[in-house]
Order: structure tokens, then C-alpha cells, then sequence
């Protein structure tokens, strides 16, 4: 047993003696004043993973090397290092950064990928703000307006599909929360927004059974000088319906708003 501590401890001092010695290394490079030391050591420590101690080098060497030759090489390690570390923020806004200022670079089309990537990597679950799916989206398509023949074309057309769910059921979610809540009104208008921004939707024939539903809850509960008018337009949503789900499994209910409706404005002649 004691053979076995003394073993641990005797590897907890190298141990210790060996972190002591990469940080006075590091604090060695980071006071140095030569600048090819560290700028080689700034690369040693990237390809080596030390993605942090890389950053802060490169961070000084950005302000050392701006408009030399060096710049450009410089700066996309400073991207990289902000994206392998997963500060996608930081890593979006320096990629981006990157491609406006080095259009021409061979390494511009990686940038603006990137770039993109970084605003999909902070892209939230569906039910929380969109606004990084919607700024993720806005780069993907400008990345193939740029480079229409890239690599990354099937890839990049996976991920927007992927956003483009994620904003769907974002809008199909909140529809329904209006349908839920009785705010049959809204629910409609929400409703026939989801089907003109995703006509393709897997829920297309859900959703405009719901609008058929909404509208025609919606309308008999309206005031008289409004209730003609709105059945009317219930009975407008149900033959756009029929016209397309036939066979739907929704058709039963549908035929019974409609039927409602009908009743409803013949009673209103007399």
C-alpha cells in the first residue's frame, strides 16, 4: 500500500513539475520581444491543440504584422483559434471579418464557410429566438451566390434544409399556441403566413385543416355585422382544402365546419 502512494505522489510532483514548465514557458513567450519567436511558437502551440495560448499570441501578433504579408495568415489563425475553442461569436465575426478584407485569399471561400457554420453552431432549439438561424441561413445563401461550384454545396444545402425545419416548426408551433389560446383571429393569419413562407411543408395538410377550423371558429363568434363575411371566407378555406386532400383524414371534420357554415349564413337570410 505504501509502494502505491508513493508511486501517486511521485507522479503528481512530475506532474506538477510538468505544467510549472509549460507555464514558464509560456510566460516566456509571452514576454519575449521577438516576434518570430513567437510567432513560431504561437503556430506550435495552434497545430498542438492549445488553442487558447495560440489565441493570445496571434491576438498581439494581429496588432504587430497589420499590413504586412503576415496579416492575412495571421488573422484567419485568430478565426480558427476562436472556432476550435467553440466561441462560434467570435469565430463568425472574425471569419466574416476575413473575407471582406482578403476577398481574393485562396483561403477566402473556407472563411466565408465558416463564417456561416459558426452562425448554424449558435443556431438555438426551435422553441428560442431564431434570429442566429435567420442570420445562419442569409450566409449559407450568400456563400453559394460566391462559390456556386463549391465543395461544400451538398453540405452546405443539408444544413440550410436543417435551419429551414427548425424555422418552420418555430412558425408551426406558434400558430398552434395562437389555436390553443382561442385566438382563433391570429391563428389563421399565422396559419396562412407558415403555408406562403414553407409551401413545402411535411404539415401543409394539417396546417390548412387548422385554417379551416380557425376561420370558421373565428367567425361564429364574431359580431353580427362581421359574421357573413367570415363564414364566407371559412367556406373559401375549406374548398382550397378539398381541392387538394381529398382523401385527407382531416376531410370529416372539415365537411362538418363547412356544413356549419352553410347553416349558419342560411340562417341569417331569414
Amino acid at each position: 500500500m505504501r509502494d502505491i502512494f508513493e508511486n501517486l505522489r511521485l507522479t503528481l510532483i512530475i506532474f506538477s513539475l510538468f505544467i510549472l514548465t509549460g507555464c514558464s514557458e509560456y510566460n516566456k513567450v509571452l514576454k519575449s520581444t521577438d516576434v518570430e519567436y513567437k510567432y513560431t511558437k504561437a503556430k506550435e502551440y495552434f497545430d498542438e491543440g492549445e488553442y487558447s495560448k495560440a489565441l493570445s499570441l496571434f491576438d498581439e501578433l494581429g496588432t504587430l504584422f497589420r499590413g504586412s504579408s503576415r496579416s492575412e495568415e495571421v488573422q484567419f489563425y485568430i478565426a480558427d483559434s476562436h472556432y476550435y475553442l467553440k466561441d462560434y461569436y467570435f469565430a463568425n465575426y472574425y471569419y466574416k471579418n476575413f473575407a471582406k478584407t482578403y476577398p481574393a485569399s485562396p483561403r477566402a471561400e473556407t472563411a466565408q464557410f465558416k463564417s456561416a457554420y459558426s452562425s448554424y453552431m449558435n443556431s438555438p432549439k426551435s422553441s428560442l429566438d431564431q434570429t442566429e438561424t435567420e442570420q445562419a441561413l442569409i450566409e449559407f445563401q450568400l456563400f453559394l451566390n460566391r462559390y456556386p461550384n463549391t465543395d461544400l454545396k451538398d453540405s452546405t444545402n443539408t444544413m440550410i434544409d436543417e435551419l429551414r425545419m427548425k424555422l418552420e416548426k418555430k412558425s408551426f408551433d406558434n400558430a398552434k399556441l395562437y389555436y390553443l389560446t382561442e385566438n382563433y383571429k391570429s391563428a389563421t393569419v399565422a396559419l396562412k403566413n407558415l403555408i406562403r413562407d414553407f409551401p413545402d411543408s411535411p404539415h401543409r395538410e394539417e396546417i390548412e385543416f387548422l385554417i379551416v377550423k380557425s376561420s370558421y371558429l373565428y367567425a361564429i363568434n364574431s359580431i353580427e355585422s362581421k359574421k357573413e363575411e367570415r363564414l364566407n371566407e371559412t367556406i373559401e378555406n375549406y374548398h382550397k382544402f378539398v381541392d387538394s386532400y381529398q382523401n385527407s383524414e382531416y376531410i370529416e371534420k372539415a365537411e362538418s365546419y363547412y356544413a356549419d357554415a352553410i347553416r349558419e349564413l342560411d340562417k341569417m337570410k331569414f
